[in-house]
Parts: C-alpha cells; sequence; structure tokens
C-alpha cells in the first residue's frame, strides 16, 4: 500500500459541558461547552496541529460543534456537520437521573429498564453502530490520504469501537474508555480498518475523578 491508501480518522468526544444541574442533555439544545471544555478543545487542537487534517466534522449539538471549531480553525478549514454523529437517544434525556434524585423511583419508568441488551430506554446499540460506521466512513472519503477528525459523544463513539474491535455492545458504561476530549483513531488501509488507537491529550485537565478512573482502565 501507498501512503496516499492510507487514511486516518480520528473520532473525538466534546470537551467538558456547563451542566450545574447534572441533566441528562442528551440531544437537547443549548447545552454548551464549559470553560474547562474549552480547554480541553484548544488542548486537543494544539496536539493535532502537525497533523495532516484536511477534514473536520462534528455532531449538529453545540458541544460538539464548539470542541471542532479550534481543530479546524488550526488546519484551516470549516466545520462540517454530520447528523450520524449526533448523540444517542435516551428516554431519561432533560431529567437527572439515579437512584436517589427520584427518577429511578417512578413506576412509569421501570418500563424502559426491561431489556439492558437493545437497551429498552433508547437507541438500538446495533442502530449507533450502523450510523457511526457510514459518518466514519464519510469522513474517511473526504479526507482519502490523510486526516479526518469526527467529533462526536461518548456511547456513539464507544459502541462503533467496540464493534470494531469484535466487542459485545452490551456493557457496563463505567468501563468505557472513552474521556473527555478523548480521541478513538481508525486507521484504513482504502476501505479496511487496519488499526484503532486511543489517546487523552487533554488527560491533565480531567477533574480528578475522571482522570483516575481513565488511569485505572489503563488509557
Amino acid at each position: 500500500m501507498s501512503s496516499k491508501d492510507i487514511t486516518v480518522v480520528h473520532v473525538m468526544r466534546h470537551g467538558e459541558v456547563d451542566n450545574p444541574q447534572g441533566i441528562l442533555y442528551g440531544r437537547l439544545p443549548n447545552y454548551h461547552l464549559s470553560e474547562l471544555g474549552r480547554k480541553m478543545a484548544e488542548r486537543v487542537a494544539e496536539h493535532l496541529a502537525r497533523r495532516d487534517i484536511t477534514h473536520v466534522v462534528a455532531s449538529p449539538l453545540e458541544r460538539a460543534q464548539e470542541t471542532a471549531e479550534p481543530i479546524a480553525a488550526s488546519h484551516g478549514v470549516e466545520v462540517a456537520t454530520d447528523e450520524r454523529l449526533i448523540e444517542a437517544e435516551n428516554i431519561f434525556q432533560g431529567m437527572t437521573f439515579g437512584v436517589g434524585d427520584g427518577s429511578l423511583r417512578r413506576p412509569s419508568h421501570w418500563r424502559y429498564l426491561r431489556n439492558p441488551f437493545r437497551p429498552s430506554w433508547g437507541e438500538p446499540y446495533v442502530d449507533q453502530v450502523v450510523r457511526m460506521m457510514n459518518a466514519i466512513h464519510a469522513a474517511r472519503q473526504a479526507a482519502s490520504g490523510h486526516e479526518a477528525v469526527c467529533v462526536s459523544h461518548q456511547l456513539p463513539i464507544w459502541m462503533v469501537r467496540s464493534y470494531v474491535e469484535k466487542r459485545r455492545l452490551w456493557h457496563d458504561p463505567r468501563r468505557r474508555q472513552c474521556s473527555l476530549a478523548s480521541l478513538t483513531s481508525f486507521t484504513f488501509e482504502g476501505e479496511r480498518i487496519v488499526g484503532v488507537g486511543y489517546s487523552e491529550p487533554a488527560r491533565e485537565l480531567l477533574p480528578a475523578d475522571l482522570a483516575a478512573r481513565s488511569k485505572s482502565f489503563g488509557a
């Protein structure tokens, strides 16, 4: 294979969001990066500044668009939008979610928790894989022979990585290796994925509890 047949697609999770109420914001509009989140985006832009990036695309949600902006600016390209990179659909969107806050105490919610393998509370895992793979291949085509960055969200990124690495899709959410502002990088030879990498250029900016969790995972 010649170098022009090698394309790298970096799938990035957005930076920290300004969300003091702890809402499960899902696909809701008007959730923007916090000041720390903007610093994370800038840090990743610095990390990628010398890479051969010719295409930057993001989920339509504000936090993803704002994360993509400094990366695109450093490479002199515009941020494209791909709806297929959006956050996973979730019935609990707009609520706080946990045992102690009441959202799991409501009998009306229990029917959404009956099947964690699909899952029954939101967009099927398989559907997330299909749309994410299509978005990644579109980015590969747009940056053929170079590199692309796709800014998306934790669960869809973890789903597509799990699929590529041949893991089951249902999982313990606490074991996702996909920290804020992390990069999951897919290397292609032609149309075939030949390698998957993971890095955290903004790890030192992560809140202490998230950094410790990431380190324990082995990132």
